[in-house]
């Protein structure tokens, strides 16, 4: 099982000793391993305009012809439209043979591809191993 990571800290760090503000959301941690001949690709932390990079990288099939990938989101609490476009993207670089599955989506993220219109192209699963068996 292969395993790449990779990670975006953006230096975010706020001085909060005087208030009582969070020092901002957590740096995005994207891994990738394979799981018979599927790629599952795990994300952590919240996907922006400033991190949406890093899961552009890690959803691009190596292979497109026939790529299966899982992306695990259940440690995303929040995406933006940069992590929306960027799953539209990995989905249509997998077609025609292959598929992305997302599993995992947390409510606050499943109703935002709720209301953009993509839950019925992106297939979502309660968990990765729901995803791998389809």
């Amino acid at each position: 099982m292969g395993k790449d990571r990779v990670s975006v800290d953006e230096g975010r760090v706020a001085d909060t000793a005087d208030t009582n503000e969070q020092a901002g959301p957590e740096p995005l941690s994207v891994t990738r391993t394979d799981a018979d001949g599927v790629t599952v690709v795990t994300v952590t932390g919240e996907v922006d305009h400033h991190t949406s990079g890093a899961l552009r990288r890690a959803l691009a099939p190596a292979d497109p012809d026939g790529a299966r990938t899982v992306a695990d989101l259940s440690g995303v609490p929040f995406m933006d439209s940069s992590g929306i476009n960027v799953l539209i993207a990995a989905h249509q670089a997998h077609a025609p043979g292959g598929w992305l599955r997302l599993a995992g989506v947390r409510r606050p993220v499943l109703r935002t591809l709720e209301i953009v219109g993509l839950t019925p192209l992106l297939a979502c699963y309660p968990n990765v191993e729901d995803a791998l068996r389809g």
